[in-house]
């Protein structure tokens, strides 16, 4: 039976007990979703996993979903590697709040980060809990963000003039981006969504890649959407995440934000990352 220590703050757990470098049998698969579904970010520690474990252990999870704009790994076709060098000056990659994917028509509904070469120090990943944000807010508030629909967008990332678009190329960056005119096209979701597991209610995305509000003018948007990623990012609803070697990642992009953090120059980092299908309903 595996063992699930909460961590101490608004969400995240680890969990041990468990090898997830072979075969997933249902149950173990069951009682491992039941706890993601609980706590939203799972670290599995101390696993000997390769790239096979990772695709297994997604695939156990709900299958591949949609990686755009990103080419994978050698040898592979749903494995992208987050990786940058130890003498590489190019701005940190996903250093700003957001769900991954959230312009697609059917986001992923998980990411799963499997640690190759973490450096001594720094990197930590940071999460933001939307389901606890949402139920924070006053009833008045709630129902506002309810009758709203935002419209996503890449294209301020991941359109040739985005942040890794074509100018970036001087940047002399690691991973492997490969920004389309794709980027432009426009998706709109709810603002506040009903996780389709839980049935909890979550403040969905956030700037970035939402670019504007159906019906609301661009002038009164913007400042609207500052107003609500300053909230959905308070420190309340923030778990921080330290990397260990030979540890594993699992969260849910529907109930949580994420974001990268820097503090390891010098040091090599590389991450091996798949993403979770939408769930079928």
């Amino acid at each position: 039976m595996i063992k699930v220590e909460p961590s101490s703050q608004v969400c995240g757990a680890r969990v041990t007990g468990c090898d997830l470098s072979g075969e997933l049998g249902a149950d173990l698969v069951a009682e491992i979703r039941a706890v993601w579904l609980k706590h939203r970010v799972l670290a599995f520690p101390g696993q000997s996993m390769d790239d096979d474990a990772l695709e297994r252990f997604t695939i156990a999870m709900g299958g591949f979903g949609e990686d755009p704009f990103f080419d994978p790994i050698e040898g592979r076709k749903n494995i992208a590697a987050i990786l940058r060098e130890a003498d590489e000056q190019a701005p940190l990659f996903a250093e700003n709040w957001h769900s991954d994917w959230s312009f697609l028509d059917a986001p992923p509904a998980g990411t799963c980060l499997l640690s190759i070469d973490i450096p001594p120090h720094g990197g930590d990943t940071l999460f933001a809990d939307q389901i606890a944000a949402f139920a924070a807010l006053p009833a008045e508030r709630q129902d506002h963000l309810r009758s709203l629909t935002a419209i996503h967008s890449a294209k301020l990332a991941y359109a040739p003039d985005g942040t890794y678009g074509e100018n970036e190329r001087e940047a002399d960056r690691s991973m492997a981006i490969r920004p389309d005119e794709s980027a432009n096209e426009c998706c709109s979701h709810p603002l506040i969504q009903v996780h389709p597991e839980t049935g909890e209610e979550a403040i969905y995305s956030t700037l970035g890649y939402i670019i504007g509000i159906e019906g609301m003018a661009e002038s009164e948007a913007l400042p609207f959407l500052m107003e609500v990623a300053a909230w959905q990012s308070r420190d309340e609803f923030v778990y921080r995440h330290r990397w260990e070697p030979n540890m594993l990642v699992i969260w849910d992009n529907r109930s949580v934000l994420h974001k990268a953090t820097g503090g390891y120059e010098g040091y090599r980092r590389e991450l091996h990352r798949t993403t979770i299908a939408a769930h079928a309903t």
